[in-house]
């Protein structure tokens, strides 16, 4: 017999099954947040994010047992996140009839004050709409930087090389800052 948490288990099934949750439940908290960032870049509306972002921890929960550590579980939900992102544009443009509105998504932003807030969420909404725009395999790098992940990581999560990486993030950089100021 064995304990986790307040539960005693008896059977081997049993504590895999406990074993593989709590494997899933620290997964998701390490990740949830930045998961919720990606599933965003991917969809228009905040229904849309929440769907997507289900669809990711299913996913998640369901390579679980397949899981090798060939690469770090960071890695492994976001691969996940990112095929799923794919199939969920795919299946947005073939229910839209080939093309998809391109709107703000709306994220909710704590910051200290009202002025301040109201500013950061200018900013942040400037950067969105600017990132929206950007082509899906450019969105991609940018997405994955500012959640801090590396070119060797980038590149195990998209399936191409680390140098491809890099010009995409440098011609994704290019386009932002283009974007960004012609909007001023």
């Amino acid at each position: 017999m064995v304990e986790i948490g307040s539960t005693a288990i008896t059977d081997r099934a049993s504590l895999d099954r406990a074993i593989l949750e709590q494997h899933f439940e620290r997964i998701l908290a390490a990740n949830g947040p930045a998961l919720s960032r990606l599933a965003a870049s991917y969809t228009n509306t905040l229904s849309d994010r929440d769907d997507l972002l289900q669809e990711i921890a299913f996913a998640i929960w369901q390579a679980l047992p397949r899981f090798r550590g060939e690469s770090s579980e960071r890695t492994f939900a976001f691969r996940i996140a990112h095929n799923r992102g794919i199939t969920y544009l795919t299946r947005a443009r073939a229910q839209a009839g080939g093309s998809i509105d391109e709107e703000e998504i709306a994220v909710h932003d704590p910051a200290p004050g009202p002025e301040s807030d109201l500013a950061q969420r200018q900013r942040a909404g400037k950067l969105r709409q600017a990132v929206h725009r950007l082509p899906v395999a450019y969105r991609q790098v940018i997405m994955l930087t500012l959640e801090g992940l590396g070119y060797k990581e980038i590149s195990e999560v998209l399936g191409i090389s680390e140098s491809n990486v890099g010009v995409r993030l440098s011609r994704a950089r290019q386009l932002l800052h283009d974007l960004l100021e012609n909007r001023k």
